[in-house]
């Protein structure tokens, strides 16, 4: 069998910034509208027997007590927060595992889940449904792999490499010095994408990179990428434990939890008449 684990905050996104508005009783409701049309086709489709969806219940995390930085829901447009709550209800509705993330991110849930499920003997590949590059980190051979719906892009272990110049397991080490204006981590001073891959291509993590001496791999300006590196130590190992997805993520992740059984009817008639559309299944 194989699973589907959904960026379900990615998803209410790009439906806010995708799909039409829509107002029901003075209420903004279109990217619901939008979510529930894209996950019923996904489950119409016939291809998902298990299923979970993570949520950012709220922005916040234990990573904004490490990093004043890190990001937060300042500037997200109040019609698409008011959404949240309502997109977790969507999916619920639709008889989808739901994990609504406070502690941690969704991020962080769907990390635990793939690393669970992998292990599952019967569970033949894990399809993580995101394009955000700091899931490939959770990449495994082609047993997990990560999924761009928009585009229809896969990449296994083989397509992370090719995209970010990196193993799965460096994707954090290169996000610590390239930094990842998407959630407030600067990055190192003269560090960029193909400097940082070429080094953790060959040196794999922060700590195999001599901050003195030369190197085993040719990279342009590398004086001053060393100078930064050292400079930077203790910042580069904060942006690392930023990066790092955690597995250990308190949900139920057990393969009868993520099992799709059918949408609930009752809660999805409600959810209907509340975003005032048909049921898509």
């Amino acid at each position: 069998m194989k699973v589907h684990l959904i960026d379900g905050t990615y998803e209410l996104f790009r439906a806010f910034y995708g799909a039409p508005s829509a107002v029901v009783r003075d209420r903004e409701v279109g990217a619901s509208r939008g979510l529930l049309r894209g996950f019923g086709a996904l489950l119409r489709s016939g291809a998902v027997t298990h299923a979970g969806v993570a949520f950012d219940h709220v922005i916040e995390s234990f990573r904004n007590d490490l990093f004043p930085g890190y990001k937060t829901g300042e500037g997200i447009d109040p019609a698409l927060y008011g959404q949240f709550e309502l997109a977790e209800r969507v999916s619920a509705a639709l008889g989808l595992a739901v994990w609504p993330m406070v502690e941690v991110e969704a991020d962080d849930a769907l990390a635990t889940a793939a690393a669970r499920l992998a292990a599952e003997p019967t569970v033949e590949q894990v399809i993580v449904a995101t394009p955000d590059k700091d899931l490939c980190q959770v990449v495994s051979g082609t047993r997990v792999i990560t999924w761009d719906r928009m585009r229809d892009r896969t990449f296994d272990e083989a397509g992370v490499q090719a995209r970010l110049g990196v193993a799965p397991a460096s994707v954090p080490d290169l996000l610590a010095l390239v930094g990842d204006t998407a959630d407030g981590i600067p990055g190192l001073p003269r560090w960029g994408a193909r400097s940082a891959a070429a080094v953790l291509a060959h040196y794999v993590h922060l700590e195999a990179i001599p901050r003195t001496g030369s190197w085993d791999v040719a990279v342009r300006g590398q004086a001053a990428l060393q100078a930064s590196l050292a400079a930077g130590w203790d910042d580069a190992l904060l942006y690392r434990r930023l990066a790092t997805l955690v597995t250990d993520a308190r949900i139920d992740a057990s393969l009868e939890a993520v099992q799709w059984r059918g949408p609930d009817r009752a809660a999805l008639a409600a959810i209907c008449d509340e975003l005032a559309v048909a049921a898509p299944l």
